[in-house]
Order: structure tokens, then sequence, then C-alpha cells
């Protein structure tokens, strides 16, 4: 796998990112969502250059100009519910691609500290030969997406899969460069050191998905 982490590099993400951490800011929930959102915009672009490009001639009101085209067929495929505007931002970038969306909750065995993740609901369209890019905001453990690469298994084979994260956890990352295909990419803003006993990222920004729709039951 092929790790891109945009964390060392000077941009306007960082500023994001900051953002997206900060207590005094994240309570925010609208803001919250938009920079989530503006994160996913901006990995959208840079993933956009490791795609397949043909010319394409286009015709102005005095000429015509050869441009670059993207020709790969693109599925964008979140998992609920923090991935909800990080989807939005990929497709503001990729607004021609199809969509999936994955339902994945932590199911506590007795102890709040053991869990397991189900993956219990999965909509798609067919993936075969097609780029699949999958976004989880926070990859913590890497287990759900371990799950995700298995349910996808009965809709095609992708031509490349592109994971694209907000935060992760250094153990998530090694987790899924195990899992996935050699050749998948991870596209992330930022990784974190640890993750605490029960499987969130430190430092992390706390439960992205209570952050950008309110707590859960």
């Amino acid at each position: 796998m092929t790790v891109h982490n945009f964390e060392t590099e000077n941009s306007i993400l960082n500023q994001f990112i900051t953002e997206l951490r900060a207590v005094e800011i994240q309570n925010d929930s609208l803001r919250f969502r938009r920079n989530i959102e503006r994160v996913g915009e901006i990995l959208a672009y840079e993933l956009s250059k490791k795609l397949d490009y043909s010319s394409n001639t286009v015709t102005t009101p005095l000429g015509t100009k050869v441009i670059p085209s993207v020709t790969d067929a693109i599925v964008v495929c979140s998992i609920l519910r923090a991935g909800l505007p990080f989807h939005q931002g990929l497709l503001n970038y990729f607004d021609t691609a199809e969509n999936g969306f994955i339902s994945a909750f932590r199911k506590h065995n007795g102890d709040e500290d053991d869990f397991e993740v189900i993956v219990d609901y999965f909509a798609a369209p067919s993936l075969e030969n097609k780029i699949l890019i999958l976004a989880d905001p926070m990859l913590a453990t890497g287990k759900t997406l371990e799950n995700v690469l298995e349910g996808l298994k009965g809709h095609g084979t992708p031509k490349q899969i592109h994971i694209v994260s907000v935060i992760g956890s250094q153990e998530g990352v090694d987790f899924v460069q195990n899992v996935f295909p050699e050749d998948t990419h991870l596209w992330i803003a930022a990784i974190d050191p640890e993750l605490n006993a029960k499987g969130y990222i430190i430092p992390g920004l706390g439960d992205a998905g209570d952050l950008a729709y309110g707590s859960k039951l």
C-alpha cells in the first residue's frame, strides 16, 4: 500500500485539521461538517493526480483546446455517519462518480473496551474495473475497513482501491496495509501515534459522528 500522509506538508489543509481538533471550535457542528467536507475536497484533488486521463477537445467561442480528461469510472463509498460530509467533499470534485454507503457500528460484548465492528448495511453499484474510493474519516483500528473489504467481494473487482481518511492511528494504518491489496493507496490528512483502550485515536478529535450530527443513545 502507498500511504500519502499530508500532515508534514505546509498547506491550508492543516488549518482545517486544526479547527477539527480544537475543542473551542469543533462544538460548532456546522463548521465541523464543513471542515470535514473541505478536507474531502483537498484529498480528492490530490487523489485525482493518480487517475487515468485522455485528451479531449473542447470547443470555445473562439476556437478549440485539447485538455486531459479523467477516463476512469469512479465509485465513492462512505462509512456512515461521519462519512456523509466527507462524501460530499469528494463528490464536489468527482461529481460524476457513482455512490455507495456502508453502515458500520461497534458492538460491545459486555466489557466497554471489548468490541467488534459490525457492517449491517451496504448499498453500492458494480465495482468491476472501476476506481473504488473508500471514505472513512476516522481510521482507528482498521477493522471497519477490513469488514467492508470482505463485503465488497460480491460487487465485482475494482481496478484500484483508494482509501481516504481525515485522521488515522498508526496502528490502524499498519493494519490496513496488511489487509488491502498491495496497489491500494491511502490518502490521509494526519496520522496520530496511538489508540486508547476504547479504540479511539489519541489525540484525535473525539467522536466525529457525534460532533457532526449530535450524540446518540
